[in-house]
């Protein structure tokens, strides 16, 4: 069964100001939507069509060599950006609460040490990449972890529970070579319930 690009629960407009509409759409329904149909190009007529991304992606070393490259970059970049959707929402941020703050103060301190932390990961990916709150199923803890281009934390093992996508195509139009300021202006979007369902789905 193909991968079928998501519909998002909100506008291109709804993230404004902190991403413009125009950023939204191109990064939708472009850039994610290329991801999907090469994903389902580079699996097509193997067993890969019967499994899900999550599967896919935690088994990348037994991916046929062939199309391990293809699969790892576009299943990274369809499953990165599923994510990446879910978990912003317009007149969000805030800081989470329950079992999920729980385990960041835990790993960190405090949120403004963990905010401080992820910060510097996200901007401080060289090139390309993403930042990324992750999980090891069952641990109960948390960490970040910077991944370059489309590669998923799966890959190794690891639950991906909050992304920021700084690739120049997610910022470029509003903020240029200001990655920073976009990373700052993300923190206002994080829709947390979905990144505590995340969570508690992994524990």
């Amino acid at each position: 069964m193909a991968f079928e690009l998501p519909k998002l629960d909100y506008a291109y407009t709804a993230l404004e100001p902190h991403i413009d509409s125009i950023t939204m759409e191109i990064h939708h329904t472009r850039h994610h939507n290329t991801y999907t149909t090469n994903l389902n190009n580079a699996i097509k007529g193997t067993d890969l069509e019967k499994k899900s991304i999550e599967d896919i992606l935690a088994g990348i070393a037994s991916v046929p060599e062939n199309i391990r490259g293809a699969v790892n970059f576009n299943g990274g970049g369809y499953d990165n950006h599923c994510i990446f959707w879910k978990s912003l929402k317009p007149q969000g941020g805030g800081e989470p609460s329950g079992p999920l703050a729980d385990a960041i103060r835990k790993a960190f301190g405090d949120f403004a040490k963990f905010k401080e932390e992820f910060t510097k990961a996200a901007v401080g990916v060289q090139g390309s990449g993403w930042g990324w709150l992750v999980t090891k199923k069952g641990s109960g803890a948390v960490s970040i972890k910077a991944m370059p281009n489309q590669t998923s934390p799966r890959t190794e093992g690891l639950t991906p529970l909050l992304g920021v996508d700084v690739w120049e195509h997610a910022y470029y139009l509003k903020y240029q070579n200001k990655r920073p300021d976009y990373v700052a202006a993300w923190w206002n979007l994080i829709n947390w319930a979905d990144v505590a369902a995340r969570f508690a789905a992994a524990k």
